[in-house]
């Protein structure tokens, strides 16, 4: 671990803490933090208030420097513009690490943002990690060592869900959720502005952390994407922990919102959407599905296949339960007749009497009647979840008059740990219901409210699972690739300039640099350079305008098809001449070039776009002149895994297309997977390419590889 990781432990096991801003006064931040240590935290407690006496029962002192110890962690409550004069104190006390609650900083413009830089820059001249400011503060609830160094009324249970926050109103409310739950956690954070420890800072911290096996993150935004994308990665694909982000600001208004909130700059919500894919990081959409997925990955084993049985004292929600288990991708289990069979031999305790009626259904879902008690619920869980077809399950309950609950939620869990499988249930209802929840809760089972929360929630472990597993996880050695020479080209291409639009004709020289498929062309400057490029192709071919001027070649009538011999290659010189004055008066022809026309394939876009925070964002999907109607697309960041690179030509709907849709040849989708790669190594080897678009590269069928049939490249120097 390194130093700076071993002073943020320190800030969560601290021995002593001081509260600078610290109040008698009942109802203040300064109080209620000192309130909430007094109440929990067995270390030593040093309020620091300029008045000095005496503070919920502990010593105050008029200034950090006048007490008599160094000191482990401090929580700042103090105004803004004061804060920055805490700094030296702490280097003085060899303080570990600062918390500090305080608004007022970026979050509230210009000035604020400066106050924020300055303070920012003195903590790591000083080496003392920071977190906020304006945050609700750090909590870890962990029995034994239990510290509640924030203004949260509740500490929270104590458990293995890490909570990451960078928004403290929400905390609170997070808080009071999840002990509803029975829902534990190994640390809570809210980080606020984060000056300076940082998401990726806490990550780092938790993947080694051994009271945590899950981490939820509640982001606005996400500072550094590649350092976030290596350190997600570990966790997941190295110490197998699940990470859940609920990521704000998905919508345009709601990252307006968010910039005004924390004064953080939202980016492209795609751009999130890909980061967290990549990085193996589960994205939900709400804390209530967030709270869904941690309660199941914080009590139950993750599943060895996606197999599910619904065991049901309803119809409905049976059918219910099925319509969900099919629409989030998983599969009814196929009861075998030996456990049908061990099922009917079960009997009452006592009698001879069978315990499951004549009238049951033993298929799937397993339908034990409106009448089951308690027995009938344990003996049938315990049974079905034995079955080896079986790889996780579902307890529906609906009260009914003869219904047992409460004896239902003390009795199963035994028969769910047993079993080794994921099992939830659901009871369904309020105050009928209540007291049998809580015995589940209490005993690590985890209830839904209804079967479609707790299908979702066993369908994305299937899914962690499938991550973890993944192959392809490796960046390739592509062969036939320049780099030096590509950047030549490019630095010729620039010259003195700082951007340069490179056409069609103009990328073929950079793309030869990366090995990607180009077809036999040429450019013309005249009608008679077209026909003798034409005669010399000897097939058929595309003629295209070359124009910065002209975005939509078709539309502005500068493409033609299917030129056929000299003659025909001198009219269709004239007619894209013409038409392009018609359609783009005074724009500027560099030439007309002409191209083998490709061989039929299906039509897809390979682009690409440098994000100023993330870097180069890879675009791929169905390509044409429709890209833009139908936005069937997918992306991801660059550099990409080889798995990444299957996984988006595989997220499109058009794929059928490619894939033998209704008995077509299957297309070249190896190909393809190269092409993708190749760009995306050459846009991560040459950060002056801002923009680049290949629309469309047609892939053909299987074995025929693909073509480059159009292509723009906007370079930029950084």
């Amino acid at each position: 671990m390194s130093e700076r990781l071993e002073k943020i432990n320190a800030m969560f096991y601290p021995k002593s803490v001081a509260v600078i801003g610290a109040s008698a006064r009942a109802g203040s931040v300064g109080n209620d933090v000192v309130k909430n240590l007094v109440a929990a935290y067995s270390g030593t407690i040093y309020p620091i208030n300029p008045k000095g006496g005496e503070i919920e029962g502990r010593q105050a002192y008029a200034n950090l420097t006048d007490v008599p110890t160094d000191v482990d962690l401090v929580v700042v409550c103090i105004p803004a513009k004061a804060v920055i004069s805490v700094v030296d104190q702490c280097k003085a006390k060899n303080v570990k690490g600062i918390v500090v609650i305080s608004a007022g900083f970026k979050e509230t413009g210009k000035e604020g943002a400066a106050m924020e830089k300055e303070l920012a820059a003195a903590v790591q001249d000083a080496g003392i990690p920071l977190i906020g400011p304006n945050c609700l503060g750090i909590i870890n609830p962990e029995e034994g060592v239990a510290m509640n160094a924030s203004f949260a009324s509740k500490l929270g249970l104590s458990g293995s869900l890490a909570f990451i926050s960078q928004s403290g109103a929400l905390c609170t409310s997070v808080l009071d959720f999840a002990v509803a739950r029975k829902i534990g956690f190994s640390k809570f954070v809210s980080f606020g502005n984060k000056a300076d420890v940082k998401e990726v800072d806490l990550l780092e911290y938790l993947a080694d952390d051994p009271k945590t096996s899950v981490i939820a993150l509640y982001l606005e935004d996400i500072g550094d994407g590649a350092k976030f994308t290596e350190i997600a990665r570990k966790i997941v694909f190295e110490k197998k922990k699940p990470i859940l982000c609920l990521k704000s600001g998905r919508s345009a208004e709601g990252a307006k919102a968010v910039s005004s909130h924390t004064g953080s700059l939202a980016g492209s919500d795609r751009v999130y959407d890909a980061l967290l894919l990549q990085a193996g990081v589960q994205r939900v959409d709400s804390i209530e599905e967030l709270f869904d997925r941690a309660s199941l990955y914080t009590t139950q084993p993750l599943p060895k296949g996606n197999r599910l049985a619904i065991i049901t004292n309803a119809g409905g929600p049976g059918i219910m339960a099925t319509d969900a288990a099919v629409k989030a991708g998983l599969k009814l289990a196929e009861i075998s007749q030996e456990t049908k069979d061990k099922l009917l031999a079960l009997k009452i305790e006592g009698t001879d009497k069978p315990l499951i009626p004549a009238a049951a259904s033993l298929r799937n879902p397993v339908d034990v009647l409106g009448d089951a008690k308690a027995d009938r619920y344990e003996g049938t869980v315990k049974v079905v979840m034995e079955d080896p077809g079986v790889d996780m399950g579902i307890v529906i309950l609906t009260p009914q008059s003869m219904s047992e609950p409460t004896l239902v939620g003390e009795n199963i869990p035994a028969a769910v740990k047993a079993c080794g499988k994921p099992v939830i249930c659901a009871f369904m209802g309020a105050a009928d219901v209540e007291e049998g929840i809580n015995a589940l809760l209490e005993r690590g089972v985890p209830n839904y409210s209804f079967p479609e929360n707790g299908i979702n929630a066993l369908s994305a472990a299937v899914k962690f699972v499938a991550t973890q597993a993944m192959e392809g996880r490796e960046y390739c050695e592509l062969p036939g690739c320049d780099k030096a020479k590509a950047e030549k080209i490019i630095n010729d291409y620039l010259g003195s300039e700082k951007e340069k639009y490179l056409t069609q004709a103009d990328c073929r020289s950079l793309f030869e640099c990366y090995g990607l498929p180009l077809l036999a062309s040429g450019v013309a400057a005249s009608a008679d350079e077209a026909a003798a490029i034409v005669e010399k192709i000897g097939k058929k071919v595309v003629m295209k305008v070359m124009s910065a001027d002209v975005k939509h070649k078709f539309d502005a009538g500068g493409v033609i098809l299917n030129v056929d011999g000299a003659d025909a290659a001198r009219e269709a010189y004239a007619a894209i001449y013409a038409n392009v004055a018609k359609a783009v008066p005074g724009a500027k022809i560099d030439g007309i070039l002409i191209e083998q026309m490709a061989e039929k394939g299906v039509e897809v876009i390979l682009g690409c776009n440098r994000d100023d925070k993330f870097g180069p964002l890879m675009m791929f999907g169905y390509g044409g002149t429709y890209v833009e109607l139908f936005k069937d697309v997918a992306f991801r960041l660059a550099p990409m895994w080889k798995a990444s690179a299957e996984k988006m030509i595989r997220e499109i709907k058009a794929f059928k297309i490619m894939d033998g849709f209704r008995g077509a040849p299957k297309k070249d989708v190896a190909a393809l997977e190269d092409t993708l790669l190749r760009l995306s190594a050459m846009v991560c080897n040459h950060p002056e390419i801002a923009e680049c678009d290949i629309n469309p590269l047609i892939v053909h069928d299987e074995g025929k590889g693909c073509s480059v049939a159009d292509s723009r490249v906007m370079l930029k120097r950084k």
